[in-house]
């Protein structure tokens, strides 16, 4: 039988999140986002699963094969389910970087100040292709240290053994409708707004 994949509920209701995310995305963009955007991810994996269940393994060759295009896309869409999942929990908090004591203080360790962080951070996201993402990833298996990632697409630049902490989606779907072509502006409200104690509690679980 085929693995299903979850898809997973937000840490607040669909109504909540339009108050709450108000001041980083609009009361549409919190809907469709999630269910339709989100969800989609998540219906992918599950179709590719059951796809994979019957694909010829031995028709697998360079340049293309059923199994090969599934497998391929797996990647794609199982990275952006991952990474909107913790994208809407790092959302909805009142931007007290106190509350979370733990990643606050790993974070001016590496970057020596939470400004210079969010400086870097900010250079990652608006760097990104048309279609990516910014992420604060715990590197585990090499370095052991926070590192700002610039990731296109879902995956490409992403880090084997990277543990994804704080993911801003810069797909164009995902400000266009409050803010328009002003990427940095949406970052900015993004980083305003995050949800230090659940950063934390991932901190701890995850990276410390």
């Amino acid at each position: 039988m085929a693995y299903e994949w979850k898809f997973n509920p937000r840490p607040y209701s669909d109504e909540e999140a339009k108050k709450l995310l108000a001041p980083v995305i609009d009361a549409e963009t919190t809907d469709w986002h999630y269910n339709t955007h989100h969800k989609g991810y998540v219906t992918a994996l599950n179709t590719i699963e059951k796809g994979l269940e019957s694909a010829d393994r031995a028709a697998a060759n360079g340049n293309y094969s059923t199994v090969g295009e599934l497998k391929r896309r797996m990647t794609w869409n199982h990275a952006g389910t991952l990474l909107h999942d913790i994208y809407w929990d790092v959302m909805g908090g009142d931007g007290d970087v106190s509350k979370g004591p733990d990643i606050k203080a790993a974070i001016e360790k590496q970057f020596g100040s939470l400004d210079a962080w969010k400086v870097d951070f900010k250079a990652a996201a608006v760097s990104a292709k048309l279609s990516g993402w910014g992420v604060l990833v715990f590197d585990m298996l090499y370095s052991k240290r926070l590192l700002n990632v610039l990731v296109d697409e879902h995956h490409y630049g992403a880090i084997w053994g990277g543990i994804p902490l704080i993911p801003v989606d810069v797909f164009e779907h995902a400000y266009y409708h409050k803010d328009g072509p002003k990427r940095a502006a949406y970052i900015d409200n993004f980083l305003a707004h995050l949800h230090w104690g659940r950063i934390n509690a991932r901190y701890v679980k995850y990276a410390k």
